[in-house]
């Protein structure tokens, strides 16, 4: 099974990847993960990308291209993968579709996990952390027994300048703009699965096997 999983921050995309690969066994392929694995290591394409990246530019699409391309070349995924979090733009898309042509491998499906706007701000603002250990509640779906404490030490509980309004506003914003016309590319492709994120996580994963012609027995 090889698939491209999409979604929107907070749309529970993490959630749903571990349980496909669980399901599915096969390798869960983060262009972030990716990426330090090859700085780390000090490979050729790492250290091409920490040039660009070192001075604050974008890395290339080719070099992302192609860094993508190695890790689709392990052994781990001959019997499939789910890349997140590429491709984000139609060039990137475009560049994927050339090189899994070449290399024989082509997508069963593209999973694109669809939340409205209201309810990604409505989660991704309601995440408090405790400002002594840590530990991460949420107002609604993971709340303190005690409002604005914690549970487990007692500290206070805080809300991260990046879970602030107008910083998750700006953030799915820009995911939504930079994300929808690669949506409509795989659209057109005929391999896009539009499920309905607002349903409970083992609906949401019930729909997605379902879509993969894979359902739940």
């Amino acid at each position: 099974m090889r698939i491209i999983l999409i979604g929107p921050p907070g749309a529970g995309k993490g959630t749903q990847a571990a349980k496909l690969v669980e399901r599915f066994g096969i390798p869960h392929i983060s262009t972030g993960d990716i990426f330090r694995k090859n700085l780390s290591e000090g490979t050729e394409l790492g250290r091409l990308a920490k040039e660009y990246m070192d001075k604050g530019l974008l890395v290339p699409d080719e070099i992302v291209v192609a860094i993508v391309k190695n890790r689709l070349k392990e052994p781990d995924c001959a019997k499939g993968f789910l890349l997140d979090g590429f491709p984000r733009t139609i060039p990137q898309a475009e560049a994927l579709d050339k090189e899994l042509k070449e290399m024989d491998m082509p997508l069963d499906a593209v999973i694109y996990i669809d939340v409205d706007r209201e309810e990604l701000i409505k989660r991704l603002t309601g995440r408090r952390v405790c400002s002594k250990c840590g530990t991460t509640y949420h107002v609604l779906n993971n709340p303190p027994k005690v409002p604005d404490i914690c549970d487990v030490c007692g500290g206070t509980l805080i809300q991260r300048d990046d879970d602030s309004y107008e910083t998750v506003s700006k953030r799915i914003d820009v995911y939504l703009s930079q994300t929808q016309p690669v949506i409509h590319y795989y659209e057109e492709k005929g391999l896009l699965k539009t499920i309905n994120g607002l349903q409970p996580i083992d609906k949401v994963f019930e729909d997605i096997c379902i879509a993969l012609g894979r359902e739940i027995r």
